[in-house]
C-alpha cells in the first residue's frame, strides 16, 4: 500500500444510560449502555514497523507503555492477523483519564481502524470488533463508525441506533477518581434484591433527546454519590443551569449536562464547580486519515 502512516481522532463516548445486570461465572458483569459519541478527543499517529514496537504519549499521563490499551490492541491486531510485525504509536492526549469516558478505549479503537486501514489484508468489521473485545468492553463500540448505539452483554452486542441532532454537552471534571472495579464492589454490596433484567427499549424512544430522556439511568452514580457528595450536588447544579439531561458517565467520576447547541456556553461554564470542558455530540465518527 502508498500510505504508510493512518492519524485519527479517537473521540470520547458517554454512557447516556448505564445499568448493570448479572454476573457472569467468569466474572464479568452484563451490562446494557446507551453510548454515544462526542467530539472530545485524542489525536493517535499510527506507523507499522517491521519489528520494533512503541509508544509515545503527550499531553496526559497515561500509565506503563506494556498496560497501554492502544499497546495492547496492536498487539492483538498482530498477533491476530500477522501483521505488523512491529508499530509505532503517537497519541496526544487531551481525554481525561480514569473519568468515564472512555479515553484509553478509544485510543485501542483508533489503532485497531488504522492498522485495519493500512493493511494489505483487511480483516472484516465482524474479526475487528472480535479482536476489539479482548481488549475491554468498551472497546468494541469504540471501533465502530456509529455515533450512537445500544449495546449488550460486555458491549459487543451493539444496536446501531440513528445520530441524534447536535448538542453541548458539558464535562464537570471532579478532584476525585473512581476505580471501576470499587464501583462494581459498592453495586453488589447495595443490592439487596434480584438483578434487574435488561429492560426492553423501543427504539423510538431514543429517538429524540426528549423521548430518550427518562433512560439516563446510571445504576453506578447512588453509589458514587453516596460516597462523593460533591457529584450529587455537581448534578443539581448542571440542571439548575439548564441542562436538559444531566448524569454520570461510565463508573465516573465526570459527570456531564446536555444544553442546546447554542447556549452561551461561557456563562454556563462560570456557573458550574471544578473543571468544566465544553463540547458537543457529533452526528459522525471521524474516519482514518492515510497519510503517504
Amino acid at each position: 500500500m502508498s500510505a504508510k502512516v493512518a492519524r485519527v481522532a479517537a473521540q470520547a463516548k458517554l454512557n447516556l444510560g448505564l445499568r448493570i445486570l448479572a454476573r457472569e461465572r467468569s466474572g464479568y458483569h452484563e451490562i446494557e449502555t446507551l453510548f454515544a459519541r462526542i467530539a472530545l478527543a485524542d489525536i493517535v499517529t499510527v506507523r507499522p514497523r517491521d519489528e520494533e514496537r512503541s509508544l509515545v504519549v503527550r499531553g496526559l499521563e497515561s500509565g506503563p507503555e506494556l498496560e497501554n490499551l492502544a499497546y495492547l490492541a496492536a498487539a492483538a491486531y498482530s498477533d491476530a492477523t500477522g501483521w505488523p510485525g512491529g508499530f509505532e504509536i503517537d497519541i496526544e492526549k487531551r481525554i481525561p483519564v480514569g473519568g468515564g469516558l472512555g479515553g484509553g478505549s478509544a485510543d485501542a479503537g483508533a489503532v485497531l481502524r488504522a492498522l485495519n486501514a493500512l493493511a494489505a489484508r483487511p480483516v472484516s468489521d465482524v474479526e475487528l470488533l472480535r479482536i476489539a473485545l479482548t481488549i475491554g468492553a468498551d472497546v468494541p463500540y469504540l471501533t465502530t463508525t456509529e455515533s450512537l448505539a445500544l449495546a449488550w452483554g460486555r458491549g459487543e452486542r451493539m444496536l446501531s441506533l440513528p445520530a441524534l441532532p447536535e448538542r453541548t454537552v458539558l464535562l464537570v471534571l471532579p478532584g476525585f477518581a473512581v476505580s471501576t472495579a470499587e464501583a462494581f464492589g459498592w453495586i453488589a454490596s447495595a443490592r439487596t434484591a434480584d438483578v434487574p433484567s435488561p429492560r426492553l427499549v423501543s427504539v423510538a424512544e431514543l429517538t429524540s433527546w426528549e423521548t430518550l430522556q427518562p433512560h439516563v439511568v446510571n445504576d453506578f452514580e447512588p453509589v458514587v454519590c453516596e460516597r462523593h457528595p460533591d457529584a450529587a450536588s455537581t448534578l443539581a447544579q448542571l440542571r439548575a443551569a439548564g441542562a436538559t439531561i444531566a448524569g454520570m458517565s461510565g463508573s465516573g467520576s465526570t459527570m456531564f449536562g446536555v444544553v442546546p447547541l447554542f447556549s452561551d456556553t461561557a456563562a454556563l461554564v462560570s456557573a458550574l464547580p471544578g473543571t468544566v470542558v465544553p463540547t458537543r455530540t457529533v452526528t459522525r465518527v471521524a474516519a482514518v486519515e492515510l497519510v503517504e
